[in-house]
């Protein structure tokens, strides 16, 4: 008699080894979108329509900045993860690699620019 979980039988298995785990990281940035998401409507849609001076000040609050950074990340995050599951469904050979290779840089250049950008408001 086997004391394993489903979830622990089921990882490693598949034809790329991953599936589990690639899984669990698109529900977990799901969560984690249903609850960002809102908040960051809600935080950004107070300020808009306001002057530069304004938008500046209202982001120099940590939490606007806080959410509106996690809410760029995880979103990035999210689009990687769903775009890889789509190149690999549909591109195959070095035309798939490369293909997600670009993704990924198009993905982490844009987190990682928004986060400078609301990171050069807040500071």
């Amino acid at each position: 008699m086997r004391y394993l979980t489903d979830r622990k039988r089921a990882v490693g298995l598949g034809s790329a080894k991953s599936g589990t785990a690639h899984h669990w990281s698109m529900q977990i940035s799901s969560v984690a979108l249903i609850i960002l998401v809102p908040l960051f409507v809600f935080t950004f849609g107070s300020i808009l329509g306001s002057s530069y001076e304004e938008v500046v000040a209202y982001y120099a609050q940590p939490f606007p900045a806080i959410v509106a950074a996690l809410t760029l990340w995880v979103g990035m995050v999210h689009f990687k993860n769903g775009a890889q599951m789509a190149i690999d469904d549909y591109i195959h050979g070095v035309a798939g690699r490369l293909t997600f290779i670009l993704v990924t840089c198009l993905a982490y250049a844009i987190a990682a620019t928004g986060v400078y950008a609301i990171a050069k408001l807040a500071l």
